[in-house]
């Protein structure tokens, strides 16, 4: 900590110096606007370590072909046995290093597991993380106007000194998300500092009647003399209209970075108010030539033992889902803006309020996505399982928890920053780790609070007392009996530590679209039969437990999406967990989801449960439809049986008769004035 504040009071000083004290050799031109451009094509791969492959003259000709994102885990990934390749893989590509006075960066924004870059053959830089972003300043390995090879090795290996060690999941190895060239002129926003944008906003106060804040912008001057550099900091609304600006000029010395930090009042500020209303403005940082736009969200919250959590001083108990990378089958992590996309457009759909972003740094487009569809997020660190007891796994850690804030803490959607999850024995290396962390969030960010995801030691452990709030991944009714001891148990440990801020970081339980059984019996949750209609039960259970107890300041479902963990075999198919509300191919919603979205969403709902068990032995069934709160009516083959008002957002009709053959079961419903109707078929066979 004294280090830290000694590097601060060092650099203020500087500042300070650099406008006072510095002869200016040269005033600031008006320099040239930064582009960024995605390096997707172009590139070939080779699975497997080459001796070599990094020179300029490397004869690539027989690697293969690929677009980057890439990975070579797509198939072996989810395909079960625990053996997906593990290994080092080589990417190689041409670059055209654009002509004049510039610098010139390789921006990342993630590679697993352990990243060298080399330039010409020149090593431009090496990254330990599997999940954060990261740039290079290669300008004096790429001149301009030139045409350049880069060589790419990502180690997707196990390592000790790097974090996550391991995990139940897939950690797919290669350059999964963007590659892009970024160019600058010499005086510029910082691009070097934990691969974060530069600039920072943080929020000092807030009333109705206006929002003051400080923006602090890391100045570079990269030319062979000091100068006096304008920089400008501009807050526009939603509507992009000027709500605020500062100006002034700072003397930023030969080869420097000057931190210049700006105060602003927004006036009569219009707050982000999660799903109701996530009302974004922006901020634009200008520094000669160069400009770095960031978001900003303007809103308060807090966690209460009793009364959960508040946003903008209000009750706002968070009800979302976890998330893993996103991935699809054909393609693992290696997904597109658009599949990214389509998975928060279904967390929308589904009516939840907020994500937990399991285990690890998600996607930078992923952050954009929760600030303007207002869900609140839990973001984390990959301390997962288990930690070596290394200096260097420490230091690791720290490194990526600086660029996980310092690359995210200008969203507004973050609420939290997750220590890590399931530390399974609570040794002196473990809990020292987890205190390193917490360090490290209350330096960079002392506004937010912090979490951490407690597992299978005591409640009390000395693991769930390093974060200001603490989540428990606690599966009722799956691992353990009773869904609905969720609720006793979380009263237990209410009336135990009532001043402890608790939440369910996770709950649910594994479903497989193909098995079906009717009333079902506790699958063995190793086991090959994981019934959808199973999964539904214990979401029936868990969310009325949860509902009831104000006091959780959240709970998030075990998962949003089905997906890789190689070293699994259960359900339908090895190397899938199958808890997911949506399959990992996202094509089928399981009966869970319509739940959860009859309860967490304003839209209309009307779904009939169990609609893939089309093939039925029994000469009658129950019925059982999830919906809204207007009546429910039902017919089989045509013949009205009755209407329902759904209690708790579900209508039964029981031992509904089915005649030999086809049987079309239909449920109808009025909502938002429209006639709503969802229709099955059963066919009844002997």
């Amino acid at each position: 900590m004294e280090g830290r504040v000694r590097r601060f009071v060092l650099a203020v000083v500087t500042a300070l110096l650099c406008c006072f004290c510095v002869p200016v050799a040269v005033a600031a031109a008006p320099g040239h606007p930064r582009t960024e451009t995605v390096l997707a094509g172009g590139w070939r791969f080779h699975l497997g370590d080459v001796t070599g492959a990094a020179a300029p003259a490397f004869d690539d000709s027989s690697w293969a072909p690929v677009s980057v994102p890439h990975t070579w885990n797509a198939a072996d990934g989810a395909d079960g046995g625990g053996n997906y390749r593990r290994d080092v893989g080589w990417y190689r590509t041409r670059l055209a290093v654009p002509a004049g006075d510039r610098r010139v960066f390789l921006q990342f924004d993630g590679a697993n597991l352990v990243t060298d870059v080399y330039v010409d053959g020149r090593h431009a830089g090496r990254h330990e993380g599997g999940y954060s972003g990261f740039r290079f300043d290669v300008t004096a390995l790429a001149p301009a106007g030139r045409t350049v090879s880069v060589a790419v090795a990502v180690d997707n290996r196990k390592n000790a000194g790097v974090a996550p060690l391991d995990g139940d999941f897939t950690l797919f190895g290669g350059l999964y998300r963007d590659v892009k060239l970024v160019v600058a002129d010499p005086v510029h926003v910082d691009a070097l500092d934990y691969g974060d944008p530069g600039v920072s906003v943080r929020q000092k106060t807030l009333t109705a009647a206006s929002a003051d804040l400080e923006a602090t912008t890391r100045v570079t001057n990269d030319t062979a003399a000091a100068r006096r550099i304008p920089v400008r900091t501009v807050v526009r609304d939603a509507a992009r209209r000027v709500v605020a600006v500062s100006a002034g000029a700072v003397t930023v010395g030969a080869g420097s970075t000057v931190p210049v930090t700006s105060t602003l009042r927004v006036r009569d500020p219009h707050r982000w108010n999660g799903v109701r209303d996530p009302y974004l403005y922006s901020v634009t940082a200008e520094v000669g030539g160069d400009a770095v736009t960031v978001p900003l969200g303007l809103r308060t919250f807090a966690a209460d033992p009793a009364r959960g959590f508040l946003l903008n001083g209000v009750p706002y108990p968070l009800h979302g889902v976890n998330t893993q990378l996103p991935s699809r089958p054909d393609r693992g992590a290696a997904v597109s803006a658009a599949d990214i996309d389509a998975d928060y457009a279904l967390i929308a759909e589904l009516g939840a309020n907020a994500v937990r972003m399991a285990h690890y740094q998600h996607s930078p487009r992923e952050y954009d996505l929760a600030d303007r569809l207002g869900l609140v997020v839990w973001t984390e660190v990959p301390l997962v399982g288990f930690v070596t007891d290394s200096p260097a796994f420490t230091a690791n850690a720290e490194t990526q928890a600086h660029e996980l804030v310092r690359q995210n803490a200008n969203h507004p959607s973050v609420a939290m920053w997750g220590l890590g999850n399931e530390q399974y024995v609570s040794s002196p290396a473990a809990n020292a780790v987890l205190a390193a962390a917490q360090a490290v969030f209350r330096a960079d960010d002392p506004d937010r609070l912090t979490t951490y995801a407690h597992c299978c030691l005591s409640d009390t452990d000395a693991l769930a007392g390093h974060a200001d709030l603490t989540g428990y991944n606690r599966y009722y009714g799956w691992y353990v009996p009773g869904a609905a001891n969720l609720g006793t148990w979380a009263d237990d440990l209410h009336r135990a530590d009532p001043g402890r801020r608790i939440a369910v970081s996770e709950y649910g339980a594994g479903a497989s679209v193909r098995q079906h059984e009717q009333h079902p019996a506790p699958p063995v949750p190793g086991g090959h039969w994981h019934p959808e209609e199973y999964q539904a039960e214990v979401a029936e259970a868990s969310w009325r437990a949860i509902e009831a107890r104000p006091y959780l300041w959240g709970s998030f479902v075990w998962v949003m999406f089905d997906f890789a963990s190689d070293g699994r075999n259960e359900g339908d198919r090895p190397g899938i967990n199958d808890k997911g509300l949506v399959t990992d191919d996202r094509l089928t919603e399981k009966d869970a989801f319509y739940w959860y979205q009859a309860n967490w969403s304003s839209r209309p709902v009307l779904h009939i449960t169990s609609a893939r068990d089309t093939v039925r032995a029994t000469a009658t069934t129950d019925v059982k439809v999830y919906a809204g709160t207007a009546p429910v009516s039902l017919s089989v083959n045509g013949v009205p049986l009755g209407t329902r008002v759904p209690g708790d957002h579900i209508a039964v009709w029981p031992a509904v008769a089915l005649q030999p053959g086809p049987n079309v079961v239909r449920a109808t419903s009025v909502q938002d004035g429209r006639l709503r109707t969802d229709t099955v078929t059963w066919t009844r066979q002997p």
